[in-house]
């Protein structure tokens, strides 16, 4: 069986089952086990002086776990590959977190806030129903990107270990590569690493967006909003998430106590998202992936 009929087949479990609960309420989600391995790396080595190599020298380590551990699990066969890609893409998880804003804000602002709490880092407490959907909106299309297009681009250039290291490298990224006092020395290499290991599939998510939700004429401009994110590759999905919705997105927000003047993408779009807008982007989304799928589909077939 091929690199690319696996993927296939882990899209499609993914996609039909999720993350079952009763499998990670019994068992640590290797997920958790990645951020395990971070948080102890970073615990001993992020101490004293030379913190910037320590950071690199930690990176390392983790994508060397990341490669070698993915080769030490195909060698059991197609089938343990399927099942741990599977596991390791988010389509239907990230599509239920998104639903669980929507339904938490058709019920109350609270309930909004508290469910986008659980997929957003930012403060949530004092946001209107507008920036609960916003931020879930955000989210939603930058998940996309992190947690299904970039593991499945991984897996089909390297296998399960292309896999396994780029979630190593994006857990660290997510817990580490932030630039506060005590992580902007050590999460450096971290940081601009995930940086380069998402700089095609940001762009390809991007891509996917723009073309089920017609606005690819908008390609220029989803360029120069994408350009404002802070990130060099988050901005990519969610400029062209704006654009399909007609929707401005991100914009001032608080993170930790402090209100942060963030552009606006797509600053000529409506300001109102509300939870049906929510709904609308998790449609975008499941069309993206299904268009991911026809050229994945065409892929294995030519090749």
């Amino acid at each position: 069986m091929s690199t690319a009929e696996i993927l296939l087949l882990a899209l499609l479990l993914d996609a039909t089952m999720g993350e079952p609960n009763w499998l990670w309420s019994r068992l640590p989600h290797p997920a958790v086990l990645m951020g395990k391995a971070v948080s102890w790396l970073e615990r001993r080595l992020n101490t004293g002086g030379a913190r910037r190599a320590k950071g690199v020298l930690a990176i390392t380590l983790l994508t060397c776990i990341g490669l070698g551990l993915g080769w030490l699990l195909s060698l059991l066969g197609p089938l343990a590959e399927l099942l741990v890609a599977a596991i390791l893409l988010a389509q239907r998880s990230l599509i239920e977190h998104l639903r669980a804003v929507a339904q938490g804000l058709s019920q109350s602002l609270e309930q909004g806030r508290h469910a986008v709490a659980m997929i957003v880092s930012r403060d949530t407490a004092q946001m209107t129903g507008p920036q609960v959907a916003r931020s879930a909106i955000e989210s939603g299309s930058e998940n996309m990107s992190d947690g299904v297009v970039a593991p499945a681009f991984w897996f089909l250039v390297a296998g399960l270990p292309g896999l396994l290291a780029y979630k190593m490298i994006n857990t660290g990224d997510s817990m580490i590569g932030y630039r506060t006092p005590r992580y902007e020395a050590f999460g450096w290499a971290t940081a601009r690493l995930d940086d380069l290991v998402n700089l095609i599939p940001a762009r390809l998510t991007g891509l996917m967006i723009a073309l089920v939700g017609a606005v690819l004429r908008d390609w220029p401009a989803i360029a120069r909003d994408a350009a404002k994110h802070r990130s060099p590759n988050a901005g990519w999905p969610e400029a062209a998430m704006a654009r399909a919705l007609e929707l401005s997105l991100a914009g001032p927000r608080s993170y930790d106590g402090e209100m942060r003047d963030f552009p606006w993408v797509n600053a000529s779009g409506s300001k109102s998202s509300t939870g049906p807008a929510i709904l609308r982007c998790c449609d975008v989304l499941w069309r993206a992936w299904s268009l991911g799928l026809a050229l994945l589909v065409a892929f294995a077939l030519i090749f």
